[in-house]
């Protein structure tokens, strides 16, 4: 099984049918902005209720934007952090997955503080995610197993489904190093 054909799959949880509707999205160069990414803004602040996240540039890092957007159309907006644009809050999203599934938010360390997005499969030396601010865009790539912090499964209302699973894959593409 590759990459494709795991974010293709109809039985994907829907934190991954969501994100894969993303992909591609891509921040803008210098000050422009975005106007898709500036709307989950809105989208996510509506939903939670809270007046201003205080997001105002695709230049400010997006990866946790982009997990609450995806996260609030999955129907998961009730189990999304308080501060949602740090990526080290999702630590605390749903509950902690023994062992990373399809589907898991996965909260990761990095220089300059944190990065989130979603679990999709794994090699020997790295997990395969899909998420926001990865080279400036929605894409899929390699991270470390080193760097985890911590893998978090939405609390389901009903049954989890089967395709929330470890998936494992061959090694390939190159590795993250510093998202943004």
């Amino acid at each position: 099984m590759n990459i494709g054909d795991i974010l293709k799959s109809a039985d994907a949880p829907n934190t991954i049918k969501e994100a894969v509707k993303l992909l591609g999205t891509r921040e803008k160069p210098g000050s422009s902005n975005n106007a898709t990414i500036l709307s989950w803004a809105s989208e996510l602040e509506k939903a939670m209720g809270k007046p201003h996240l205080g997001y105002t540039a695709d230049s400010i890092p997006w990866c946790g934007l982009f997990v609450g957007v995806v996260c609030k159309r999955a129907g998961w907006v009730e189990q999304i952090p308080a501060t949602p644009l740090w990526a080290r809050s999702w630590a605390k999203f749903g509950q902690k997955a023994d062992k990373p599934s399809l589907g898991d938010v996965m909260v990761f360390s990095r220089s300059s503080g944190g990065h989130v997005a979603f679990y999709v499969a794994e090699d020997d030396s790295a997990y395969h995610v899909i998420g926001g601010n990865q080279s400036d865009a929605v894409t899929t790539t390699r991270v470390l197993k080193s760097r985890l912090i911590a893998a978090r499964r939405p609390i389901w209302k009903i049954a989890q489904p089967a395709s929330v699973r470890p998936i494992k894959v061959n090694k390939g593409g190159a590795l993250s190093k510093n998202e943004a």
